[in-house]
């Protein structure tokens, strides 16, 4: 199955199965006066929203590079990728609002009763099935958007669980104040795996990585390969889940231009070899002996990395 397939599937399972939790929790939320069942309904129609957005997506990745767009447009994932961040930190901050002004406000609050714990329960059973498929699927689809979307609903799985003990508790004290204490915090919950997705989308917007172990493989793919040396200058970035790599290599200044090409081909093929989701690599072969060795102005070079 293709990536954009796995992701348009991954897109269809998490709407229906949030829709249908979404329908469930708000509307026992409501009829049994709990707003942090409520609260956790609206988070699971924002999963709704994502799962449309995923679909929307999907359709934009799949089309082919064009002059506009020379490198295609895989990077539309990652822009969605921070849209989703920044629609979880607002959803998180109104419940937080919310739930505060009602312990602020006076008003004798209703404690909720058992189809709440029910709505909960079956919350945090679907969720946990709802993470794995998103997990697996944006694995197999090497998808930074749906590995966002199953932390998001992992984190669903631990705010259900929060909601039923706070639920437990307000039941067996008598104190209506618990269950709002609880949709507090999960709106905290909320903000801080909505600050988790955007940094992580962040560093592929701004052409980062997460670490240099991706530039170690790198350099013990080149060492592999006989008569290349020195790789240097070397630029790493995600484009939509796939990487697109540019080095510099040193060769025998004596040899034929054929013989460096081969050298320069061989040197790609044992990067694929060690690193998945390769886009494109572009390799700059130079007269060994012949380069100045000081501080790169960009890229990194071993001696940067090990250090």
């Amino acid at each position: 199955m293709s990536r954009v397939a796995l992701i348009r599937l991954a897109s269809v399972i998490a709407l229906a199965g949030n829709a249908v939790l979404a329908v469930v929790k708000i509307t026992i939320g409501i009829s049994s006066g709990s707003l942090a069942v409520v609260g956790d309904g609206i988070d699971s129609s924002i999963d709704v929203l994502i799962a449309i957005m995923s679909l929307v997506v999907s359709r934009i990745i799949a089309r082919p590079a064009d002059t506009n767009h020379p490198w295609g447009h895989g990077r539309e994932e990652t822009v969605a990728t921070a849209l989703l961040s920044f629609i979880l930190f607002f959803a998180g901050a109104q419940l937080i609002l919310k739930a505060g002004s009602n312990l602020l406000s006076g008003v004798k609050l209703e404690i909720p009763g058992a189809p709440a714990l029910i709505a909960t329960g079956i919350s945090i059973g679907g969720k946990l099935l709802l993470a794995v498929s998103q997990f697996v699927l944006g694995k197999r689809g090497g998808s930074a958007m749906l590995r966002a979307n199953a932390k998001n609903m992992a984190s669903d799985v631990i705010i259900s669980a929060g909601v039923l003990a706070g639920l437990v508790a307000a039941i067996a004290t008598g104190i209506a104040a618990i269950d709002s204490i609880a949709a507090i915090l999960v709106g905290f919950w909320v903000i801080k795996s909505a600050i988790g997705i955007f940094i992580e989308a962040n560093v592929e917007l701004m052409d980062g990585t997460s670490g240099t172990e991706p530039y170690r493989e790198v350099f013990e793919a080149v060492r592999q390969v006989k008569g290349a040396g020195n790789p240097h200058r070397t630029r790493m970035r995600r484009v939509g889940g796939f990487w697109d790599i540019d080095i510099d290599i040193e060769v025998d200044p004596a040899i034929t231009v054929r013989e460096a090409h081969r050298i320069a081909t061989e040197v790609e093929k044992a990067i694929k070899e060690r690193i998945d989701s390769v886009y494109d690599i572009m390799v700059h072969v130079e007269p060994s002996g012949e380069t100045y060795h000081g501080e790169e102005s960009f890229g990194l070079s071993e001696d940067l990395v090990r250090r």
